[in-house]
């Protein structure tokens, strides 16, 4: 008896499969945060809690979580109205434009910042008409606020742009026949579809403005209590030899990231499911 045509699959068996999948997801993520838990509990539950409940430390995760999220937010409705933009219009260096959306992924961070200082300092080309206008940029919140800005657009634009190019014009002028205004056909039609891979570029913007560091340390001032991010108190602490002090401030950051992305997912499966319905 000939047996059923089976189509194989080229990805190995579910045994093998699991089996390089787990380890290699214990290898990058599960042992170097394991890692970070021994290291920063080693002196003691006490010297945890001193190590994080300082007004210096408090101040850092503060500034680097408030600023990112601000950032994110803004590089949330730039990116998606950018890759709009790119895919719906034509325009002259279209190309180019869109082939600058990559820069802060291949320019490094430390360039970057530089770069940025140079612009935004008191004698910089934009931080001269700002101090003109008797306004600081660079030293200040505002500084940092723009270097996240620049490094996490990408990340929301990259992630939008393939969902605009699969929707079809079609549906907006569906939505137009049926007598929608652009506003309501945005809000109720194309939003929704958007929406979940938004969340993931929005996630991905946070995620990479909170650990960021190269970028930020040249513009930011790094002024205790003002304008010191939470990576490079970390540095500071590996510097003065404490590596439990600088692990306690990793957990705190990244129990506090866990919480943000948990609740970052949760409206993403909330949008979806939304979006089965519609």
């Amino acid at each position: 008896m000939r047996q059923p045509f089976v189509h194989k699959s080229p990805i190995p068996g579910l045994g093998l499969s699991a089996g390089i999948t787990l380890s290699m997801l214990s290898l990058m993520v599960l042992l170097p945060i394991a890692g970070l838990l021994v290291q920063g509990f080693s002196a003691g539950i006490p010297a945890f809690l001193a190590a994080v409940n300082t007004p210096r430390t408090w101040a850092a995760l503060y500034l680097s979580f408030r600023l990112s999220l601000v950032a994110a937010l803004f590089n949330l409705v730039f990116g998606v109205v950018l890759a709009w933009v790119l895919v719906r219009y034509r325009f002259p260096f279209r190309k180019v434009l869109n082939a600058a959306v990559d820069l802060p992924f291949a320019l490094p961070t430390a360039v970057a910042g530089i770069a940025l200082t140079a612009l935004y300092a008191p004698n910089g080309a934009f931080g001269q008409i700002a101090k003109d206008w008797g306004f600081k940029i660079a030293y200040t919140h505002w500084g940092i606020l723009i270097a996240l800005i620049f490094v996490g657009l990408p990340f929301v634009t990259r992630t939008v742009q393939p969902v605009i190019e699969e929707i079809a014009r079609e549906v907006e002028e569906a939505s137009a026949t049926l007598g929608a205004t652009r506003a309501y056909t945005l809000r109720r039609v194309i939003w929704p579809m958007l929406a979940p891979a938004a969340l993931t570029g929005f996630a991905l913007s946070l995620a990479r403005a909170v650990g960021e560091y190269g970028s930020v340390i040249f513009i930011a001032g790094n002024i205790p209590l003002k304008t010191e991010i939470a990576p490079l108190l970390i540095v500071i602490k590996l510097e003065e030899y404490n590596e439990p002090g600088a692990a306690a401030i990793g957990i705190a950051m990244l129990v506090m990231s866990f919480g943000m992305l948990f609740i970052i997912n949760a409206a993403q499966v909330f949008s979806r499911k939304r979006m089965a319905y519609v």
